[in-house]
């Protein structure tokens, strides 16, 4: 999801840019943050989540020669995936609704954790500006592949903001319900990433 940002002629005489090379992401030096909603009849009861990956790593492979050769591919481990942050509902998110929450979350009723413990994905096309660029790419999850696009923008020289929407249903996920069916998980995930790449060598 970096490489664009670094492939225009200009943006290297001009100096902003990284040299070719391979460089690594992550959350040594990023966040990612998943973002999700509710539906059903009770979805005053509960919450929307804000959800963090403790652990995700990523790679780019930069060739300022032929910009087309550049790629990049990341996984997400889903047994890092924690609840941050509660909004909404009747009363407050406590620890037992995190922990809780969680374990929904990497179980058999979503990601299947034990079986696809990663979540990962891999660029197919990249196009747009150095400022501001789109990623197309296949995001895997729970065994299956579908297409998705990151929209990307570049803080300062070096660190890079992606956002993207993942419907579960293309992949065969959900929908997660609680209350006898009353409230659901919705099915478009909001995913927010934030890094800088770091060279290898």
């Amino acid at each position: 999801m970096l490489a664009q940002a670094f492939l225009d002629p200009a943006t290297w005489r001009l100096g902003m840019a990284i040299d070719g090379g391979t460089y690594v992401f992550g959350s040594d030096h990023g966040r990612l943050s998943l973002h999700t909603g509710r539906t059903g009849l009770g979805r005053r009861a509960g919450h929307d989540l804000t959800i963090e990956a403790s652990s995700w790593h990523g790679r780019a492979s930069v060739d300022t020669t032929e910009p087309a050769s550049s790629s990049v591919a990341m996984a997400v481990e889903v047994n890092s995936l924690i609840v941050i942050e509660g909004t909404g509902g009747l009363k407050p998110l406590t620890d037992g609704d995190r922990a809780e929450i969680v374990r929904a979350l990497r179980g058999d009723q979503l990601l299947h954790a034990v079986k696809y413990p990663d979540i990962r994905f891999v660029s197919t096309h990249i196009s747009g500006s150095p400022d501001a660029f789109a990623v197309d790419g296949d995001l895997s999850i729970v065994g299956r592949t579908r297409p998705i696009t990151v929209d990307c923008t570049m803080i300062g020289a070096r660190r890079v903001r992606g956002t993207a929407i993942v419907a579960l249903s293309r992949w065969g996920i959900g929908p997660y319900a609680v209350f006898m069916g009353a409230l659901k998980l919705a099915n478009e995930v909001g995913v927010e990433f934030e890094t800088e790449p770091v060279p290898t060598g």
